[in-house]
C-alpha cells in the first residue's frame, strides 16, 4: 500500500486506531473495524476505502483534504462517501467542492450531512453515533460511537426458553436496547467540551487533544482559543474512566521528548498508565 502521509496505529480490544494529529499541521483518524474515520486534515491513501467520515470543525488542519478524499474515491470507482460535519459548514463546503470540481474537471461526489449537538446517527446495526458540543473558535462538535445490543429484560430473567418463545410469539417485546460508549473523539476543544458530556469520560477509548503543556502558558488564553492544557487533564484525573486515552494534537513548538517528559513527570500514574501519547 502506498504510504503518502504518516500514520500511527494502536490496537485495543479488537479495534485499530490509525492516524496522525499535529496542531496546525493535519489531523486524520480512522477505525477500520467500524468503517469510519474522524476529520480530513490529510488523506492517507490507505484511508480511501473508509466510507464514512465524521468531521469536528472546518479548520484547515482538520478539513483541507476533503477534495482529495472525495476525488480519490470516485477515481477508484467507490461509492460516494458520507461526510458528517457541523451544520454551519455544509453550505460552504458544498461551494468549495463545486469550485474544485471546475478546477479539477472531475465530479466531486459525496453526501454532506450537517449535524448539531444532540443528534443521533444510525451508523450500523450494532453502532450508533451521538454528537456533542465542543468549545472552539469556530463551530465544532465531538462524536461518541456507541455499541448497542438487544438483551433480555430483567423481568424475564429466570424464565425458560420455551416461556420466552411463547411471550415473543404473543407479541411481547422481551428485549431492551443496551448501549455502552465505545469510542469518543473530541477534536479541538477547551475543557468545557469534555465537561459538558459525561460519556466523554466513560468511553472505552477516548481520543482527545493535548495541545499545550508548559506551566508558563496561560490557561485562560489557551481555553479562549479552544484548546486543552496538560493541567486540564490532570485536574480531571479522577473523572477519566476510559481504558485507553489517546492524547494528540501537540503544538508544533514542542518536540516529542518534551511532551513525554512533562507528562511522565506531572501526570498521576493512575491516569498516565492509560494515556497513549500520539507521537
Amino acid at each position: 500500500m502506498l504510504k503518502n502521509l504518516p500514520v500511527k496505529s494502536v490496537v485495543h480490544k479488537g479495534l485499530t486506531i490509525e492516524g496522525y494529529s499535529r496542531a496546525a499541521v493535519q489531523s486524520y483518524w480512522r477505525i477500520p473495524e467500524l468503517k469510519l474515520g474522524f476529520d480530513l486534515g490529510g488523506s492517507p491513501w490507505a484511508f480511501t476505502g473508509t466510507p464514512t467520515i465524521f468531521v469536528t470543525h472546518a479548520h484547515l488542519d482538520h478539513l483541507a483534504a476533503i477534495p482529495v478524499f472525495v476525488a480519490r474515491r470516485r477515481m477508484m470507482r467507490m461509492e460516494p462517501p458520507k461526510i458528517y460535519m457541523p451544520e454551519e459548514n455544509v453550505e460552504n463546503v458544498q461551494r468549495l467542492l463545486q469550485v474544485w470540481q471546475r478546477l479539477d474537471r472531475g465530479r466531486m461526489l459525496c453526501e454532506l450531512v450537517g449535524v448539531k449537538p444532540g443528534d443521533e446517527i444510525e451508523h450500523s446495526r450494532e453502532h450508533v453515533v451521538t454528537v456533542f458540543a465542543t468549545k472552539h473558535t469556530v463551530p465544532s462538535v465531538g462524536y461518541v460511537v456507541w455499541d448497542r445490543r438487544r438483551k433480555l429484560k430483567s423481568e424475564f430473567h429466570g424464565l425458560e426458553g420455551s416461556q420466552i418463545r411463547d411471550l415473543k410469539l404473543a407479541g411481547t417485546d422481551v428485549t431492551a436496547e443496551v448501549r455502552s460508549p465505545l469510542v469518543c473523539y473530541v477534536g479541538d476543544s477547551a475543557p468545557a467540551g469534555l465537561d459538558g458530556y459525561p460519556p466523554v469520560f466513560e468511553a472505552q477509548i477516548l481520543i482527545t487533544e493535548l495541545t499545550f503543556f508548559r506551566p508558563e502558558h496561560r490557561k485562560e488564553k489557551i481555553h479562549k482559543f479552544g484548546h486543552t492544557h496538560l493541567d486540564d487533564l490532570i485536574e480531571r484525573a479522577d473523572r477519566f474512566k476510559n481504558e485507553l486515552i489517546i492524547a494528540a494534537h501537540f503544538s508544533t513548538r514542542y518536540e516529542d521528548r518534551q511532551v513525554k517528559a512533562a507528562v511522565d513527570q506531572r501526570m498521576p500514574e493512575s491516569l498516565r498508565s492509560r494515556v497513549h501519547l500520539w507521537m
